[in-house]
C-alpha cells in the first residue's frame, strides 16, 4: 500500500479547518439565539439543577436548509464531507485534543464548588485528561457536554447526507443504502426530537468532561457509525424481500426497546407516580424502576440500542466484517460499561441494588446475560 496518497488524504487543510469552524460556530451561536424549551436537569448533589435549550432539532433542520440552499446556488458542495472525510477526521481528533487540553487546564484552575464545576483532581495526568475534572463545564454559557454530544449526531447526520449525495451523482444508489440511510436519519430525528431525554442519561448526569466523552462525541460517533455508508458507497449488495423485511423488523423492535426503556426512566425521574404500561410503577426502595422495561432487565435500554445498530449494519449483507465494526463495538462497549455501571449503583443504592438485582436477575439480554 502506497502510504503518500494515504497520508496527504489524512492531512488537515485550511478547507478542513473552516468546515470543521463554521460547524461548531453555527451551532454554538445558532443554538444560543434560536428558540427551544428549557428542559431542567436531574438534581445535583448540591441540590442544584441545570437547565438545557432544547432547541437541537431546529438546529439540524435549519442547518440542513441552509447547505441545501448553499449547494443550489454553487456557494457549497453537498458531496464536500465525503470528499474530504478522512481529512475531516484527523482535523476533528485534532481539534478534540486541543479542547479537552484546554478544559484540563481550566479545571485545574477552577475555584468553583458548585457540583456542576468543582474540579475533581487525582494528580494523575493521563487520567484526569481522559476523564475529565469538572461535571458539566460552561463556556460562554453553553454547556459544553450537552454541545458536543448534539454536535456529534448532527455530524453523523451530515455525513450520511453527503455520502448518499455522492451515491445518487455516481449513479449507483441501492436499496441497501436507501435502508442504511433511512434506518440511521429515522434514529438521529428521533434522538433531537427526544432531545430531553439525555438530560437523564448517564454521560450528562454522571460522567465528567474529558477527552473520552470529547473524542467519542465529536471523532467516534459521526466517522465510524457512518462506516456502513462509506462501504456500500463502494461496494454492492443485492437483499432478498426477506432480509429486507427482517431487517426492518430488527429495526423496529430495537427501536421500540431504545426509546421505550429511555422514555419509561426519563418520565420516572420527573415523575415516580407516572404510570408504566397503564399500571403504577413497582419502585424498589423509593429510587429504582423495577416496571415496564427496567422489570425485564437492568439495563434493557442498551439492548435496544444493540438491535438498532445490527439493523445499520444489516443492509451490508455479510460479505465482510467491516460494515459490522459499530454493533460489535457498540456491543463491547455498553458490556463494558455496564460493569462500570453495576459497580456504580451496587456503592450508591447498597442494599437497595441488592433487592434490584434478586428481582431482575438480567442484566441486558432476558434469559441470556
Amino acid at each position: 500500500m502506497d502510504l503518500i496518497p494515504l497520508l496527504h488524504a489524512f492531512t488537515p487543510t485550511s478547507t478542513s479547518v473552516s468546515m470543521l469552524l463554521i460547524f461548531v460556530a453555527y451551532l454554538g451561536i445558532a443554538g444560543s439565539i434560536l428558540p427551544g424549551r428549557s428542559v431542567p436537569g436531574v438534581s445535583l448533589s448540591d441540590g442544584t439543577r441545570l437547565h438545557y435549550r432544547c432547541n437541537g432539532l431546529l438546529l439540524l433542520v435549519l442547518f440542513v436548509i441552509l447547505l441545501g440552499i448553499g449547494g443550489w446556488i454553487d456557494l457549497v458542495s453537498p458531496t464536500a464531507i465525503a470528499d474530504r472525510g478522512l481529512e475531516l477526521l484527523s482535523t476533528t481528533l485534532i481539534f478534540s485534543v486541543i479542547v479537552t487540553f484546554l478544559l484540563y487546564v481550566a479545571g485545574c484552575r477552577s475555584r468553583h464548588q458548585s457540583s456542576s464545576l468543582k474540579p475533581h483532581i487525582t494528580r494523575n495526568l493521563i487520567h484526569d485528561w481522559w476523564f475529565g475534572i469538572q461535571l458539566n463545564p460552561q463556556f460562554m454559557g453553553i454547556d459544553l457536554k450537552f454541545y458536543f454530544v448534539r454536535a456529534g449526531m448532527m455530524a453523523w447526520l451530515l455525513i450520511n447526507l453527503s455520502v448518499l449525495v455522492k451515491c445518487i451523482q455516481e449513479t449507483n444508489l441501492s436499496q441497501s443504502m436507501i435502508l442504511y440511510q433511512l434506518f440511521c436519519a429515522l434514529y438521529i430525528l428521533d434522538y433531537f426530537l427526544h432531545e430531553e431525554y439525555m438530560t437523564s442519561t448517564w454521560d450528562i448526569i454522571a460522567e465528567r468532561l474529558g477527552f473520552m466523552l470529547v473524542f467519542g462525541d465529536l471523532v467516534w460517533i459521526p466517522f465510524t457509525f457512518s462506516i456502513q455508508g462509506w462501504w456500500l458507497l463502494k461496494n454492492e449488495v443485492e437483499l432478498t424481500t426477506a432480509a429486507v423485511i427482517a431487517n426492518c423488523l430488527v429495526f423496529l423492535l430495537g427501536y421500540m426497546v431504545f426509546r421505550g426503556a429511555n422514555k419509561q426512566k426519563h418520565v420516572f425521574k420527573k415523575n415516580p407516580k407516572a404510570l408504566i404500561w397503564g399500571r403504577p410503577p413497582k419502585v424498589i426502595g423509593g429510587k429504582l424502576l423495577a416496571s415496564g422495561y427496567w422489570g425485564i432487565a437492568r439495563h434493557s435500554n442498551y439492548l435496544g440500542d444493540l438491535l438498532v445498530a445490527l439493523s445499520f449494519s444489516l443492509p451490508c449483507g455479510i460479505s465482510s466484517p467491516v460494515p459490522y465494526f459499530y454493533p460489535i463495538y457498540l456491543f463491547i462497549l455498553l458490556i463494558w460499561r455496564e460493569r462500570r455501571d453495576e459497580v456504580r449503583c451496587a456503592e450508591k443504592y447498597k442494599e437497595i441494588w441488592a433487592e434490584y438485582r434478586k428481582l431482575v436477575p438480567w442484566r441486558i439480554f432476558p434469559y441470556i446475560y
